[in-house]
């Protein structure tokens, strides 16, 4: 009776999709099997095919899950730097640096990005995958020029900066301080490497 309880199925989903993300980050998503998963969380794979209609929805559901989680994380740490200033330009400083500390304090180096992981392997998977996970990086983006044209606005910039590809910067310096992270085993390089982009920012635009 407990096993049909909707709690259970949806601990059960959560499961399987912890255990696929570790397993998709440690060794990509095709060296990951339906197999490992069901024996991992100890169901049949009928019980497996129950939530997830084949591998390709495992990964839309496992992209959907870390954007959501991106989306909570920045929201909470760029909502708590507004709140302790007016100006965008320092807000958006304040927030970058509350980042930085968040990436500092991990005990190790972060285990990688799931977008990127599932874009390397994008032969495997369906157009909605495809665009979903466009979609996550065009979110980043939005996020971001929203906040630099608040600035811009108030401040000039030094020298003409394309707003886009500014944005566009954080994405590509959070991937690759990941990456350098993990392959060093410095988990130092992504804080760092946000600072510096904190730096850049307030020489763009400070007066």
């Amino acid at each position: 009776m407990l096993e049909n309880t909707p709690k259970r199925r949806t601990d059960t989903r959560q499961r399987l999709l912890e255990l696929a993300e570790q397993a998709v980050l440690a060794k990509g998503f095709s060296s990951t099997s339906i197999d490992e998963l069901i024996v991992g969380v100890g169901i049949t794979k009928s019980g497996f095919f129950y939530h997830f209609r084949d591998k390709n929805d495992l990964a839309r559901a496992l992209l959907e899950r870390h954007i959501e989680r991106d989306r909570v994380l920045l929201d909470d740490i760029f909502q708590r730097a507004d709140e302790l200033n007016d100006d965008p330009l320092h807000g958006f400083l304040v927030g970058l640096k509350l980042f930085a500390e968040m990436m500092a304090a991990l005990p190790e180096a972060h285990p990688g990005c799931l977008a990127a992981t599932l874009c390397y392997q994008d032969q495997l998977f369906d157009r909605t995958v495809h665009a979903l996970n466009a979609e996550s990086v065009l979110a980043w983006r939005r996020r971001f020029r929203a906040r630099l044209d608040a600035i811009a606005e108030r401040y000039p910039q030094h020298e003409p900066v394309d707003l886009d590809a500014l944005s566009d910067m954080i994405a590509t310096l959070v991937e690759g301080g990941l990456v350098m992270g993990r392959a060093l085993k410095d988990p130092s390089i992504l804080p760092k490497q946000i600072l510096l982009f904190r730096d850049f920012l307030r020489l763009t635009f400070q007066p």
